[in-house]
């Protein structure tokens, strides 16, 4: 998921932007455009429409949480963070707008690479969760659909040691092979039916 990942970068600090870009490239993404303000941030993304935007909190135009709650109203796309505040509040606004997770500055390589890929895995998660409840009835929770694909994926990669991608990887490549929905071959890997070759 990670390698050509698209990248939309906004921070007033062009060194940190820098930074970020060297960063994420280095790990394999593709920094496809860069801003100082949050206006045109949203615009980037409108332009680009990325697979994440990284977003600094204090920006001229727009601050990070208004411009995460404007591309959240227009896109799929997931927000990052990026803060010199802990604040509770702030942390409450940023999640009420949308924003997927958030990194403290200053951070530091060994933090942002995990974070990035860990929004990116729980978006693609989340968008084939919810194809695969489009699939299924109405009346279906998708809480349920959640829990049963974590916990399958918890079996996996305790019994069968694989990674956390890898098991989301297996229980969606075999719904499509059978034609079945992510939650029933989740279910299948709980009861024990289904178990990796």
């Amino acid at each position: 998921m990670a390698a050509g990942s698209r990248v939309v970068i906004a921070d007033d600090e062009a060194i940190i932007r820098l930074d970020l870009k060297e960063i994420l490239e280095e790990a394999g993404y593709v920094v496809v455009a860069e801003t100082g303000r949050g206006d045109e941030a949203v615009e980037l993304v409108d332009a680009h429409r990325p697979d994440l935007a990284v977003l600094d909190v204090k920006m001229p135009g727009l601050d990070g949480i208004a411009a995460a709650r404007e591309i959240g109203s227009r896109h799929d796309i997931p927000v990052l963070l990026l803060t010199a505040f802990s604040q509770r509040d702030l942390i409450e606004e940023a999640r009420d707008a949308g924003v997927a997770a958030y990194l403290i500055k200053p951070f530091r390589k060994a933090e942002l690479i995990p974070a990035v890929a860990q929004v990116l895995r729980s978006a693609f998660e989340e968008r084939a969760l919810a194809v695969d409840d489009e699939v299924g009835s109405v009346a279906e929770d998708k809480l349920e659909t959640r829990r049963l694909v974590d916990e399958a994926k918890e079996l996996l990669m305790s019994q069968h040691h694989m990674a956390e991608d890898q098991a989301f990887t297996f229980i969606q490549q075999r719904a499509m092979q059978t034609r079945s929905r992510m939650r029933d071959v989740a279910a299948a890997i709980v009861e024990g039916s289904l178990l990796p070759e």
